[in-house]
């Protein structure tokens, strides 16, 4: 178990070394490089639905916090949204949510072989509250969104869209063994990805 553990480590280690991942004492970094890596998260809300009122229901959203490509992202993550969406209905309700976002939708973990379940194959869980944008972020979300989803330009107009988005007040990342590290907004907007 020490040689695998040594091992895991190693490869860790290496893996920073190759700027693939901030190395694991970077929390912050490496949930801001796992946001900007990732297309779309699983959010998660309390149904305000008849039948499922008050229990956690989750759906996946395309998000973006800026262009793809190194050294972008703002870290927050902009939503593209119509009240027609079930989930959106129980924001309303109340704007409580919880994000997750994982390098499993990437090509990384199934380069390394890592596991979705696999801390290596890193995850970000962020808590917070889903708001419309005003109107001067509108911009900023729609290019974020836009370049990275451009299909949703051609949208039906008739279903109101509006961009959100996800105010952060917890995160916390898996990015390796031992448990989840807690990162504070304060930490993770001030750095870099």
């Amino acid at each position: 178990m020490a040689a695998v553990l040594q091992l895991l480590l190693l490869s860790a280690a290496a893996l920073a070394a190759r700027g693939a991942l901030p190395p694991p004492e970077q929390a912050a970094r490496v949930a801001r490089v796992v946001l900007h890596s990732c297309d779309w998260g699983a959010l998660a809300t309390l149904s305000a639905q008849d039948g499922l009122r008050g229990h956690p229901f989750a759906n996946v959203f395309s998000l973006s916090d800026g262009a793809p490509g190194r050294g972008g992202g703002s870290g927050v993550p902009y939503l593209y949204l119509t009240d027609m969406e079930i989930s959106v209905r129980d924001l309303r309700v109340n704007s409580n949510a919880s994000l997750t976002v994982s390098l499993a939708q990437t090509p990384y973990c199934k380069k390394h072989k890592y596991d979705p379940q696999n801390p290596l194959c890193a995850h970000i869980i962020f808590c917070g509250s889903v708001v419309k944008v005003n109107d001067s972020e509108a911009a900023i979300a729609k290019k974020a969104l836009f370049s990275r989803h451009p299909e949703m330009e051609s949208w039906p107009k008739d279903h109101n869209w509006f961009f959100a988005k996800f105010n952060i007040t917890n995160i916390w990342v898996l990015d390796y063994f031992g448990g989840l590290k807690i990162v504070t907004p304060e930490e993770y907007y001030s750095v870099k990805p």
